[in-house]
């Protein structure tokens, strides 16, 4: 039997999917505790369920998700606004640095998943599948590439990206807390805190200040960012690279929101952008998680426990090693690694989770909750589309 849902139907599945998943996480503390996606957990329990029914031959399912593509435009344009050159000069020197670490991270994870694959003579496209896409990218870009990578010839794509990012999810606040904590009684590191100036936390907490009158102006600058966001893929497309096709919006909302920073001329409703992404986010994952096939990971299951290991033992390396000694070699530094640990293979509320864990059993550490955000949240998946983009194109 075959049952196909129109886009309105297959809309109306996703939510029904959201809601199922956060019923549960708020029961199941192994779920809260991890940060699992509430989309992630209703989707991967609807997934199961078709697979079933098509390996029994019950019944084959069938979606029309177009509204999946628009609710990924709108959230990665609400990514787009967040990218804030004036934050970024705000943070100082600390704050370059360390933009400059989740670069060389996410270049990192993209060369290790190819050659891997290589090793295990698989396409790279498919080592791709677990590389910076579901790891510094989260479930949101797993979902975007997916299809991506799928137009290239790499069957199950989305259902990869998606395994990938959820193993981050849990992999990442697995190690963080342990890694910071081990740093920190290892090498002594309470000895170095010291008292901060928490005013750029306050300050930027103000900027994003909800008003119910404003979600329309925000609505209205997330559409005209994509509408001339379209214009710009299309004149990219023309180079003959293959570039996802959210790029030109993100572009165009990053111009506007720097335009109208150092301008004065216009507000850019950050608060309100922020949240209809989240809605955009939601909605995305849902239908993306609903669409899920996953008898197609059978074939591929022994590669990828071995690339998502590989993964495993970079982000312990990195953080161990390189962000601690990088970032000063302090207790902040210390929080820091914890914090990448769960950005770097999840998502940014993973690396809030994990800070927040370390600073509740030791101390506050405001350099580490002012950069791990905005790095986190404001640049990590803009720069890492374009890194991934480069990779997909060259190889």
């Amino acid at each position: 039997m075959k049952i196909e849902l129109d886009m309105y139907q297959t809309m109306a599945v996703a939510v029904l999917v959201l809601m199922l998943g956060k019923f549960l996480k708020k029961r199941v503390n192994f779920l809260e505790r991890f940060c699992i996606p509430a989309p992630v957990i209703g989707g991967v329990i609807f997934a199961v369920f078709t697979c079933i029914c098509y390996v029994t031959g019950v019944a084959e399912f069938t979606f029309d998700d177009i509204l999946k593509e628009v609710c990924m435009v709108f959230f990665f344009t609400s990514v787009g606004f967040q990218a804030n050159l004036k934050v970024l000069r705000s943070g100082g020197k600390a704050m370059i640095v360390f933009l400059g670490l989740v670069i060389t991270l996410i270049v990192s994870q993209n060369f290790l998943a190819v050659g891997l694959s290589k090793l295990l003579n698989i396409s790279p496209l498919v080592g791709l599948c677990t590389g910076s896409i579901p790891m510094v990218g989260g479930h949101g870009t797993a979902g975007a590439f997916g299809p991506v990578l799928e137009d290239f010839g790499i069957g199950g794509a989305t259902t990869l990206c998606t395994a990938g990012a959820t193993f981050g999810l849990i992999a990442g606040s697995v190690m963080g807390g342990p890694v910071g904590r081990r740093l920190i009684e290892k090498k002594k590191l309470l000895d170095t805190v010291v008292q901060e100036d928490d005013s750029l936390l306050v300050e930027e907490e103000k900027k994003h200040e909800r008003h119910t009158s404003m979600y329309p102006s925000a609505v209205f600058q997330i559409i005209i960012a994509i509408g001339i966001g379209t214009i710009v893929s299309e004149l990219l497309s023309l180079t003959g690279m293959t570039f996802p096709i959210y790029i030109g919006a993100m572009i165009v909302a990053a111009c506007i929101r720097n335009i109208g920073e150092y301008s004065g001329k216009f507000t850019i409703y950050m608060g309100e952008i922020n949240d209809i992404g989240g809605i955009s986010l939601s909605l995305f994952l849902g239908m993306a998680m609903i669409t899920l096939k996953i008898w197609q990971l059978a074939e591929l299951a022994l590669p990828l426990v071995i690339l998502l290991a590989g993964q495993t033992l970079l982000i312990l390396f990195f953080t161990y090693f390189v962000v601690f000694n990088v970032m000063g070699k302090d207790y902040d530094a210390a929080v820091l690694s914890s914090g990448v640990c769960g950005f770097g293979m999840g998502a940014t509320p993973n690396a809030m989770a994990n800070m927040q864990a370390l600073c509740e059993k030791y101390e506050p550490s405001v350099k580490a909750y002012l950069l791990v955000p905005l790095v986190g949240s404001l640049f990590a998946d803009f720069l890492n589309s374009l890194v991934v983009t480069f990779f997909i194109n060259f190889l």
